[in-house]
């Protein structure tokens, strides 16, 4: 079936989904919709990887639009202001290049390099100004990313940012180490260990600036809220899983839920990923509950004050969001290059990376 009736392609009108990879209840019950900023947001995040130099000029010509990263945004946060989308769109498509660099260096072993991209990110976290002109290119690119989306709300909003993306740093620097040693973490230790790699609560930040205001912490933290939040992220997360698993296994990946069942629940490779549909399955069903208590407790947020009228109504917006990253994330997956191994010469080296790390030719 098609996956938008409005193709977010020239030349693409339908996406085929693999029976394995099918989740009819998405297709029927979470209708795709597309930010109308796309088109302006595709063009310039095209423009802004290629003059920030994260991509080669020649491979932002020939993948960047097939890798579907503004796609992706574009279908999540809908209602935002158009330069907030834009910021969120260059900063998904920074950090994605950001993975296939980390990707790179396990890949090569380059632990020298690594390292010191780590501290530098860190770094450019707490003072993006002064990195915009970095001679590493990823770190000056995150600075702008960065300094672009703390000029949206306030300082706690942007040090609740930072702190969120100092543990997915350093989630990072632990998947590195992982598969440096080909360990496969425990299942319990993967799923604590994924929700920080997949930036679980940075995509959940970013619903507050798309809304147009910072949520409290009662409202933020309340447990109708932060469960619908955590559900549309872990579905994200697990669907991930499920779809890379070949992508994964080429590369001799250490980090995917199916290969920890296998590993340490002792499961066959089809028996794991039939454990993995089950509980995507699972985590949609809970969260279409969580949603009406999500919905429910942003009701209770109008007191008939202007004040109290127009929270609940960001916190409308954001859990609308969070079901739209349902269907963003499921074509995404069928859609974009970025999982299709059968068609790379290499199944292990994906056509869009380069191999060099910064400075080394």
């Amino acid at each position: 079936m098609p996956a938008f009736p409005h193709s977010t392609s020239l030349t693409t009108t339908a996406v085929t989904v693999p029976p394995a990879l099918a989740l009819p209840v998405i297709e029927a019950a979470f209708p795709r919709q597309l930010h109308p900023y796309w088109p302006r947001l595709q063009e310039n995040t095209r423009s802004w990887l290629r003059e920030r130099r994260l991509m080669p000029a020649e491979k932002v010509r020939e993948y960047a639009d097939g890798l579907c990263y503004t796609d992706l945004m574009a279908g999540y946060y809908l209602g935002a202001p158009d330069d907030v989308l834009q910021a969120i769109g260059d900063y998904s498509a920074w950090f994605f290049v950001w993975d296939d660099r980390h990707d790179r260096d396990v890949v090569h072993r380059r632990s020298a390099a690594w390292r010191r991209l780590r501290i530098r990110l860190h770094t450019a976290l707490d003072s993006p100004a002064s990195h915009l002109h970095h001679e590493d290119s990823l770190v000056a690119a995150f600075a702008d990313s960065v300094l672009r989306l703390y000029a949206f709300c306030g300082r706690n909003w942007n040090a609740r940012f930072a702190r969120h993306f100092h543990a997915v740093i350093e989630a990072y620097d632990r998947e590195f180490h992982n598969r440096l040693r080909g360990r496969v973490p425990t299942v319990e230790e993967y799923l604590e260990l994924r929700r920080l790699t997949f930036a679980h609560w940075i995509w959940t930040d970013l619903l507050e600036p798309s809304a147009g205001r910072e949520l409290p912490d009662p409202v933020r933290k309340h447990p109708a809220y932060r469960r619908a939040a955590l559900l549309s992220q872990e579905f994200a997360a697990w669907y991930n899983d499920l779809c890379s698993l070949p992508k994964e296994i080429a590369g001799n990946e250490v980090h995917n839920l199916g290969i920890s069942l296998v590993r340490h629940r002792e499961m066959t490779l089809p028996e794991a990923v039939r454990e993995l549909r089950r509980r995507i399955t699972d985590c949609i069903d809970e969260f279409l509950v969580a949603e009406r208590e999500a919905l429910r407790f942003a009701d209770t947020l109008d007191d008939g004050t202007v004040p109290g009228k127009e929270l609940s109504i960001a916190v409308k917006c954001c859990v609308t969001n969070m079901r739209n990253w349902f269907s963003t994330v499921y074509w995404f997956h069928h859609e974009s290059g970025r999982y299709r191994v059968d068609s790379w010469e290499d199944r292990a080296t994906p056509p869009y990376v380069t191999n060099e790390a910064e400075g080394e030719k």
